[in-house]
């Protein structure tokens, strides 16, 4: 590949990268104090604390697999890889019509109004403020990078067959689903290949060796060398899928449900049930496992096996 396609694709992404920098929220965060400064050195400072090219680093890398892009030629590879993230990056701010209940001289007033949505948005259509048509698409495109949305708000209608782990680990059920089949499929929308807990425990356990630093694409070497250093005792989901690490990251979940609560009774039995479900799939964690088994956490100390270094 000749290297003026190469700055070709390299600009389509810098003027993404521009114009997201130039929106009025983005502005609001990247200024500092400081405002007699020229905005494009707050824009610098920005980028070079972030780590910006570590960011797209990764980023490039997510995005070679995912687009299945790995095995095409340079030019081809390049150009989906620069048209992705550019469109990752233009994603609109939507609009949402929002209803505000108040009580006023002893009556009940409701009034809407129009709410803007950038870092967190709904998962499903809507009105962006040009008033087209937003699509799941483009924000599930948006939020598997890491740019805005750093929140989706979805209905059960993202739990199946939609994929959000390239960077969110983290899942709050504001409700809780009726079977232990829906709570895995829910929480895999995070928990699958490469994603991003397996990606942070592998930069905190590889991430300053010399063959990484040295590297072109430094995500591969990390995984090239969890896989020389898999014990023998692990299947290939070591560690693509799951790579536990001394202090590192994991699935986070987060259910809201109140103390004493109805809620806080069916979370309690759906864990049960969850310990049950994997058991009979043959795939029992202990904490779920003791959990089914009855009794609290220092009672069944004794059955846990600490397999910890």
């Amino acid at each position: 590949m000749r290297d003026f396609t190469l700055r070709n694709h390299a600009t389509t992404v810098s003027w993404a990268m521009r114009n997201f920098f130039n929106q009025p929220e983005m502005m609001a965060l990247t200024r500092r104090q400081d405002e007699e400064a020229p905005y494009w050195k707050d824009v610098l400072a920005q980028c070079v604390d972030g780590g910006l090219t570590a960011v797209l680093d990764e980023y490039a890398h997510v995005l070679n697999e995912s687009l299945g892009v790995a095995l095409k030629p340079g030019s081809e590879k390049a150009a989906a890889i620069a048209a992705e993230m550019s469109a990752a990056m233009s994603v609109r701010a939507s609009v949402n019509k929002v209803s505000d209940l108040s009580v006023r001289s002893g009556a009940l007033k409701l009034e809407s109004f129009s709410l803007r949505n950038h870092f967190a948005v709904r998962f499903g259509r809507g009105v962006t403020e040009d008033q087209s048509i937003a699509r799941e698409g483009q924000v599930r495109q948006a939020f598997n990078s890491p740019f805005w949305p750093f929140v989706l708000s979805s209905t059960s209608v993202g739990q199946e067959g939609l994929d959000f782990h390239q960077y969110s680990h983290a899942i709050v059920h504001w409700n809780l689903p009726s079977n232990p089949v829906d709570l895995e499929q829910r929480e895999g929308r995070v928990h699958r290949y490469k994603g991003h807990a397996v990606r942070r425990n592998i930069a905190l356990a590889y991430g300053g060796r010399a063959e990484v630093t040295r590297a072109d694409d430094p995500w591969a070497a990390m995984f090239e060398l969890a896989v020389a250093d898999r014990p023998a005792d692990q299947t290939m989901i070591h560690p693509y899928w799951v790579f536990p690490a001394k202090d590192g990251y994991r699935i986070e979940r987060y259910v809201p449900a109140l103390p004493l609560s109805r809620e806080a009774h069916a979370y309690r039995r759906l864990l049960r049930t969850v310990g049950a479900y994997r058991l009979v799939i043959g795939q029992p964690r202990q904490e779920d496992l003791l959990r089914y088994l009855g009794g609290n956490a220092e009672e069944l100390a004794d059955l846990f096996i600490d397999l910890s270094p």
